[in-house]
């Protein structure tokens, strides 16, 4: 058995849903299906409940009425048949009613939310099941609200998961080999519908192929592998054909789009490869994560933008021995998690991706010493085989940065990865001195 995730824009139009219904029927094998919402309707959703939130419901009403055209447009290419079409747009319009009550409640809540956040994967799962009848294919719903959910720490509760994925996936007959389920969404400790966070169907496919026990767990995306630096910023990147799992996951957290960092564990877990593909081209090999990868190689780039430096310099002339524990306190606190941290023997230097709590951080550590704040920054990290005895590959990378203002330097902590803060200004000139000097 296999997962098999498919993306936003894999699943965007009549004409991508088509083309992932042949991906997944071209072979007999056991698959769960793993579908994102279409491409822009999460998105559209979060403004709508933004809407509901400020009480502005003829805004939330009329952005819900042109993501409701959107999806007749589309079952109307879709379902062609018109028996089929009545379905399928009998099935979507009760969805848009569901919504259009929640725009009308009086007291809109964070449980309303994220009930309206939760229909875009209900509804291409449900596209997708009807298509495939269409085609005369058989394939059974696993609703991901039957079987996923987090504990009271909002973390994925693993044996529930396990137990009520392998149940559901029992009671249908042997002979069945697709099965299809929503990704992102959940339920909570509580019951209530829930869901993963955004990249949250990355995490489910990994979830799901962990508690399976799966051989293989496949991301479809619409480009080929993860590539060695951003395309969107650099001429001429290619695919990483192969990358560890710690490889990988440095890469998605400090910026690669292409997979959520929280893929990574359930799958490294259980040892279980991951695969990166090209949906627009399924025959490119794309790229393979597992625990074997090509040794004594520089493997890519990633730069992670909205970064903010903070700098706290003792009051006193030497550090405490419990200046470095007061300092992380404040940010457990507040819960914000720190990305790079340097130190110096009254000193320290670190970088946080949000801001949210940055006015009541900064009033705490101003009772230890002296603050400086910098927002505006850029993480770039630099991912490959870094164990100690590869010497070289380090005076390579910083010669990269010879002509660039460097903030702060982390290395030491991994063996897969040396980061460097710089400006966002400074970001691109960066990513394309590091490509001619690394690939």
């Amino acid at each position: 058995m296999k997962v098999m995730k498919f993306g936003g824009t894999s699943v965007a139009s009549a004409d991508h849903i088509r083309h992932v219904a042949r991906l997944i029927t071209a072979t007999e094998e056991k698959k769960v299906v793993v579908l994102s919402a279409m491409a822009g309707t999460t998105n559209q959703l979060v403004a709508i409940s933004d809407q509901l939130v400020k009480r502005h419901r003829y805004e939330g009403i009329v952005l819900l009425d042109k993501l409701k055209k959107k999806y007749e447009r589309e079952t109307k290419l879709l379902f062609q048949n018109p028996t089929s079409y009545d379905r399928a747009w009998t099935m979507i319009n009760r969805t848009f009613w569901l919504l259009e009550q929640l725009c009308y409640l009086e007291n809109f809540t964070l449980f309303d939310e994220k009930k309206i956040l939760a229909q875009g994967e209900l509804m291409s799962t449900a596209m997708m099941l009807l298509h495939l009848e269409d085609m005369g294919k058989k394939a059974v719903i696993i609703p991901a609200l039957d079987y996923m959910r987090t504990d009271k720490n909002a973390e994925p509760d693993k044996a529930h998961i396990k137990e009520h994925l392998t149940t559901l996936i029992d009671k249908q007959p042997d002979d069945t080999l697709l099965y299809i389920t929503e990704g992102y969404i959940c339920r909570n400790a509580f019951g209530d519908v829930d869901n993963l966070q955004r990249g949250g169907s990355d995490y489910t496919a990994s979830l799901v192929g962990a508690a399976l026990n799966v051989h293989e767990i496949q991301i479809w995306t619409d480009i080929d592998g993860m590539h060695n630096n951003d395309p969107r910023v650099v001429d001429a990147t290619s695919p990483v054909r192969k990358l560890h799992f710690e490889e990988a996951a440095e890469l998605a957290y400090f910026g690669a789009k292409i997979l959520h960092p929280t893929c990574i564990q359930p799958a490294k877990d259980k040892n279980i490869p991951v695969r990166l593909l090209n949906t627009l081209e399924p025959d490119a090999p794309g790229t393979l994560i597992s625990l074997e990868t090509n040794k004594d190689e520089i493997k890519a780039v990633a730069a992670k933008d909205g970064i903010t430096m903070i700098k706290i310099k003792s009051s006193h002339m030497l550090m405490s021995w419990n200046f470095m524990r007061r300092i992380f306190h404040v940010f457990e606190h507040y819960q914000v998690p720190v990305d790079m941290v340097t130190t110096s023997e009254v000193a320290v230097s670190l970088t946080v991706d949000n801001n949210s709590q940055l006015n009541n951080i900064k009033k705490e550590l101003e009772k230890l010493g002296e603050v400086v704040i910098e927002p505006n920054m850029t993480i770039i990290c630099v991912v490959g085989d870094m164990e100690p005895e590869n010497v070289g590959y380090e005076s390579k990378i910083v010669k990269a940065f010879e002509d660039i203002p460097v903030r702060m330097i982390s290395y030491g902590g991994s063996e897969y990865n040396i980061s460097f803060l710089v400006k966002e200004t400074d970001k691109k000139r960066a990513l394309i001195s590091l490509s001619k000097n690394l690939f």
